[in-house]
């Protein structure tokens, strides 16, 4: 039998996408996959449906670099509402408690202190994490708790933007596997009043630059655009992709010319003078600086592949 044929075009980058509130992560995968009629896409790290912001999107050949962008620091701009704790620790669950606020600014300063630096944090039972094959939030949704392991977290940075009276807007910045609904709740108890996620702007993931996220709705009018103008939808949204290199900028390079390059691509580990001494590394190709993939330093200190791309021609 061959190979099944994929439905759309072979598009190779990466959205920044700014997600809407009120729809799941992958339902927005899915609308900016149709607009541009791409034949292979995902996302990288859910955001809950009253979640906002980054949503880097990976495109035919930079899906193959989206677990870079999943293990990425996350920045985020938070609205907790004190004194009502709810099932999910955000506004669309379930009020589980209500308690008065009687709660000075040196005490939230001082809450907001007790997160700063590493920590173990246990997973929310709403989070995407699988138990047995399943999401938790599907045993969650049920009623049944299951045991979690505590995971390390790191608070980078922990920020007070606005307290006012029952209401405390933070900024966060977070390595990977951080629930922010998770810290509002602990903070909550902290300061006894319990708490919830109110509003969830997720403003950076790694590098990516927040001026160059796009709406569905821009999406969307473009492609209206291009199809009023008789013009290839492509010609109007591709310039919206950014190269699927920026998913791993933060790996140290190693430039090899095209001799030493055709090795690599069959497979083979190579040497190549100052190259790291170990971990992972950003393939690039000639003076040019081409980008062909990760390479990883093996045991013999030779750059071995581990993600290659497939060069497209034309």
């Amino acid at each position: 039998m061959g190979r099944r044929r994929m439905r759309g075009r072979m598009v190779d980058g990466i959205v920044l996408l700014d997600k809407p509130a009120g729809i799941t992560s992958n339902d927005a995968l899915q609308r900016v996959k149709r607009i541009y009629n791409a034949a292979k896409a995902g996302h990288t790290g859910a955001l809950d449906p009253l979640a906002t912001g980054m949503l880097p999107l990976c495109f035919g050949e930079g899906t193959k670099f989206s677990q870079y962008l999943l293990e990425a620091d996350k920045r985020y701009r938070v609205v907790a509402k004190l004194g009502v704790r709810t099932t999910t620790s955000d506004a669309d669950g379930e009020v589980v408690s209500e308690r008065p606020v009687n709660t000075s600014l040196g005490e939230i300063n001082k809450a907001i202190e007790h997160f700063r630096g590493e920590s173990m944090q246990v997973p929310s039972m709403f989070s995407a994490l699988k138990y047995k094959g399943e999401p938790l939030y599907k045993y969650a949704r049920q009623g049944i708790e299951v045991p979690r392991e505590a995971r390390p977290i790191n608070v980078y940075e922990a920020e007070l933007i606005r307290f006012d009276g029952d209401e405390v807007e933070m900024d966060l910045h977070v390595s990977k596997g951080t629930y922010i609904r998770t810290i509002v709740d602990d903070m909550g108890e902290l300061l006894g009043c319990g708490a919830h996620v109110k509003v969830l702007r997720r403003t950076q993931v790694a590098g990516y630059p927040y001026e160059r996220m796009v709406t569905l709705e821009q999406l969307e009018n473009l492609l209206q655009q291009a199809l009023d103008q008789g013009r290839k939808p492509s010609e109007l949204l591709d310039p919206l992709l950014l190269p699927m290199d920026t998913a791993v900028m933060t790996l140290p390079e190693v430039n090899m010319n095209e001799v030493v390059a055709s090795y690599i691509m069959q497979g083979q580990p190579v040497q190549v003078p100052k190259a790291p001494d170990e971990g992972h590394v950003r393939l690039t190709v000639g003076s040019q600086r081409v980008f062909v993939g990760i390479g990883e330093i093996d045991a013999d200190g030779l750059v071995a592949p581990k993600r290659l791309i497939n060069v497209r021609q034309g």
